[in-house]
């Protein structure tokens, strides 16, 4: 599970249509579906007796909460959200969504697709449109040559091809 953020911490508002309905989907899950089996184990672990000593009621007190944290974050978080579910006029540009190949100066390429903050890691090569190498991406073209700062150190990438699911 995400840690819950503050708003000033929350980065981009926007996320692609399938991250948001898997946002939703998690939200559903965990306030229909989990939620409620934890609530109900955790009645039953409380009318076994002494609740300081009934590791079964503490573990389930411990789970409440954290699925309460993530429920009162995706109610915080999912309103703010602006999905982008359409290609950019310039569709050998790089914008949010895009799906890129990059080669680095020993000719070693990499996939990447910009995506919100909170899809982030969830696919292979998905980064934030937030992180140094997507705000570095974004505007350039195909076959355009630049520089980036990772913190890795500099680094010379070339765009090979930019396509939009």
């Amino acid at each position: 599970m995400s840690r819950y953020r503050p708003p000033s911490e929350k980065g981009s508002i926007y996320i692609t249509a399938e991250g948001y309905a898997r946002l939703r989907d998690e939200y559903d899950q965990l306030w229909r579906v989990r939620r409620p089996e934890v609530v109900r184990a955790l009645a039953t672990a409380a009318a076994e007796g002494d609740r300081s000593e009934n590791a079964e009621y503490q573990y389930r007190k411990k789970e409440l909460r954290e699925i309460d944290r993530r429920v009162r974050y995706l109610q915080v978080r999912l309103p703010d959200l602006r999905v982008v579910d359409r290609a950019p006029d310039q569709p050998g540009r790089v914008f949010f969504g895009a799906q890129i190949e990059i080669a680095d100066a020993g000719g070693e390429t990499r996939r990447h697709r910009i995506v919100g903050p909170d899809e982030a890691g969830e696919g292979p090569g998905y980064i934030s449109v937030d992180s140094p190498l997507a705000r570095a991406l974004l505007g350039k073209q195909e076959g355009e040559v630049f520089t980036v700062r990772l913190p890795g150190g500099e680094t010379e990438l070339e765009i090979i091809s930019v396509s939009y699911a």
